[in-house]
């Protein structure tokens, strides 16, 4: 697709190019006119700039042809990646999920806005110094954010706590 896109531009560009040769230099216009039949000039010219005009309308429609369907065949490539990212963070997220049950049972009012757990919740087992193997591993290896960050734009304190502003 990408090597018809190249072949029709540069069609479009040579026809340009040509184009603007024959309207501005009057002598390539006559010698390329007088190649017609036995035409009076007038006829000649008028042909001349009919066949200009039907190659002009051939070349831009080659040209909007390529371009919609290379626009359509994009769009198309990013709606499949796109749908391969949301399954792979499903994936991701029912795999955090799974991790999270198996780890420390959920508890009512421990959670943040988004889901999160706010403090880890501390079983039974635990309490009694026993570490099952499956919660010492992590289920990937990146860090987990925490929110909020840390950022010094941004006040993190409760609007109660924090100070008038001046």
């Amino acid at each position: 697709m990408l090597a018809l896109k190249r072949i029709v531009t540069i069609a479009v560009m040579i026809y340009l190019l040509l184009a603007l040769l024959f309207v501005f230099v009057p002598a390539v216009r006559t010698s390329v006119m007088g190649m017609g039949t036995g035409l009076s000039a007038l006829e000649q010219e008028r042909q001349f700039y009919y066949t200009l005009f039907v190659i002009g309308a051939v070349v831009l429609a080659l040209q909007l042809l390529t371009e919609n369907l290379d626009s359509s065949l994009l769009r198309r490539t990013v709606n499949q990646h796109e749908g391969k990212i949301n399954e792979l963070k499903a994936k991701l997220y029912d795999h955090q999920q799974r991790g999270t049950t198996s780890n420390a049972p959920m508890t009512p009012g421990s959670r943040t806005i988004d889901g999160r757990l706010t403090e880890p919740t501390i079983t039974q087992s635990q309490a009694a110094g026993t570490v099952s193997s499956t919660e010492n591993r992590t289920a990937d290896h990146l860090p987990q954010p925490t929110f909020p960050q840390s950022d010094p734009s941004l006040s993190n304190t409760p609007p109660a706590e924090r100070p008038p502003l001046a």
